[in-house]
């Protein structure tokens, strides 16, 4: 059973599509990491950064990394995209930058997660800390991707029915392999 729902368009139309909403999900997203980044980056110059312990330190230069790393692969999408422009890839440039905006959210699920882990660390204590960077990264992970699968897994048994939603295209339906077919 197909339980995919099917759409009017032309598998090239569909690589559009799934790129303009990745963009979409990416700017959502990356607005979210480079404030966190510039937070990160903000630290190192206060007052009390110079009384962080060794632990700290290393919590700080680890979660700043990561932070860097989730904004270059946020970012990475839009450089393909430009590189490979008018070349034919638009299927490789959606399916690759599908894969680094996954990779992105695992890196971001970190970097919030040490974010809270170093500011508790040092507003509340290290037990506080750990224990909320253990809770925001297993939410990020339930969210982000159990959920996802879950939903996956069900659609995958045939939680929708077999048929196909109807059309809301006025024009008729294209195949890459010729002609759309001819009204009745």
């Amino acid at each position: 059973m197909d339980v995919h729902r099917h759409r009017n368009e032309t598998p090239p139309e569909r690589d559009d599509r799934n790129f303009a909403e990745l963009l979409q999900e990416l700017r959502v997203t990356q607005t979210g990491v480079q404030i966190l980044f510039a937070f990160l980056l903000t630290l190192a110059f206060t007052y009390r950064f110079e009384s962080l312990d060794d632990f700290q330190l290393a919590v700080y230069v680890i979660t700043l990394l990561l932070a860097m790393t989730a904004s270059v692969l946020f970012t990475a999408p839009a450089a393909l995209h430009r590189l490979l422009f008018r070349r034919g890839a638009k299927r490789e440039v959606v399916e690759v930058s599908s894969r680094l905006a996954t990779a992105g959210l695992a890196t971001l699920a970190l970097a919030l997660a040490g974010a809270l882990l170093l500011v508790l660390d040092v507003a509340v204590g290290r037990r506080a800390g750990i224990a909320t960077a253990v809770w925001a990264f297993l939410l990020c992970s339930v969210l982000w991707g159990v959920v996802p699968l879950m939903i996956n897994r069900h659609a995958a048994q045939g939680r929708y029915d077999e048929k196909p939603a109807p059309s809301r295209s006025p024009r008729p339906v294209r195949t890459p392999d010729g002609p759309p077919p001819a009204e009745e």
